[in-house]
């Protein structure tokens, strides 16, 4: 395999694991909530950024399960799904003209052969979508950060605590962090200094936030966010890492105990009045992480993530043997992904199944001739 032919059929791979992996992320979930652990959002993030580590490292993953079946240590294991389906279809479980079964098994290569050579008009116009796609989620990106680079400029050193800068800004109405190569940044409203209580609580949200390594995930979901433009899961996924991240801070933030309740909330209440009035600017700059986002979803579907903060602040509770439940929960969910990675891989060798259908279809294609053939001479 070529190494373009390799690179698109990894990429085909990480969409398809996305959407496999939240699916199975979200049956975990369920289940979470049935046994009680609704309002562990810390470790429900935490498997998010698990799985999503499984994907990544998929690759390699492969690539030591190919060098164990070439050494001979797993030679005679055989996990593909498609040679799996070829050899359910040989068994009588699928009622289909074999070239029909065949076409539909090599489709996906015909697909990756099409886009590579630009061979015919889909082929074009999927590799002219996802070049102008790219083309403007950089560019999207690159203005972005242009605009979030323009209001933390503006601002004004406030504090400065290791390498995290406390900054005050004109431009903003919402208190927002962000981070540089070197530097993290707390941006605070100008306006917010005469409001201790709201100044106090945004902080230690904020703070919370580079704890948790937040800035570090959303800078690396807006960067390849570009090339998954087109996939849904990715999407959902963005935006379930999103709340999450947000209904953990909260969490965390009031476990220490220093805040009240009650000025928490209002401190949300009164932020989100904020950005009723929209900026777009400071709509379109990321990455970053503030403390209410504006929830733009088009479809409202239960309960909006301000009024999901505010109910999970009033209902918090302490979850013991977090450590425990995380591996009790990653392990079986991170081995699925890893099954699946192998198991949606490209065949490598014709196997035995694989050359029986090719026999199978080829004595069909014979048998098509012949009956032609006759035909014709019965005619004459």
């Amino acid at each position: 395999m070529i190494a373009g032919e390799a690179l698109l059929d990894a990429f085909i791979n990480a969409n398809i694991l996305f959407g496999v992996a939240f699916v199975l992320w979200f049956l975990v979930r369920a289940v979470m909530c049935r046994v009680g652990l609704k309002y562990a959002y810390g470790i429900q993030l935490s498997l998010l950024n698990a799985v999503f580590i499984a994907i990544i490292c998929a690759p390699f993953l492969v690539a030591g399960f190919s060098a164990l079946q070439g050494s001979g240590v797993a030679k005679g294991v055989n996990v593909n799904l498609s040679d799996m389906v070829v050899s359910y279809y040989l068994n009588g479980g699928l009622k289909m003209k074999a070239s029909d079964f065949e076409g539909l098994i090599l489709m996906r290569d015909t697909f990756i052969l099409n886009v590579m050579h630009a061979d015919g008009l889909f082929a074009r116009a999927v590799i002219v979508t996802f070049v102008v796609g790219v083309a403007l989620g950089f560019v999207r990106l690159c203005y972005s950060i242009f605009c979030l680079w323009r209001i933390v400029a503006s601002s004004y050193d406030l504090r400065r605590i290791g390498r995290v800068r406390i900054r005050l800004s004109d431009r903003t109405l919402v208190p927002f962090s962000t981070r540089g190569f070197r530097n993290y940044y707390v941006v605070i409203p100008s306006q917010m200094l005469g409001q201790r209580d709201e100044l106090k609580v945004s902080l230690a949200h904020e703070f919370q936030h580079i704890r948790q390594g937040d800035l570090e995930w959303e800078v690396l979901l807006e960067v390849i966010k570009p090339f998954f433009f087109l996939n849904p899961a990715y999407h959902a996924w963005k935006r379930q890492v999103e709340h999450l991240r947000e209904l953990s801070c909260d969490s965390k933030v009031m476990s220490h105990g220093r805040i009240d309740v009650r000025e928490y909330c209002e401190t949300l209440l009164s932020v989100c009045q904020q950005t009723l009035r929209r900026d777009r600017a400071f709509l379109l700059a990321v990455p970053k992480v503030t403390l209410v986002t504006a929830d733009r979803t088009p479809v409202k579907i239960g309960k909006s993530l301000l009024e999901r903060r505010i109910l999970s602040v009033l209902d918090a509770r302490r979850l013991r043997y977090q450590k425990l439940v995380f591996v009790t929960a990653a392990i079986p969910l991170i081995a699925a992904v890893a099954f699946t990675s192998v198991a949606i891989q490209r065949p490598g060798d014709w196997s035995h199944d694989r050359l029986m259908l090719s026999t199978v279809v080829n004595l069909d294609r014979l048998d098509e001739i012949n009956r032609l053939s006759t035909f014709g001479r019965i005619r004459n």
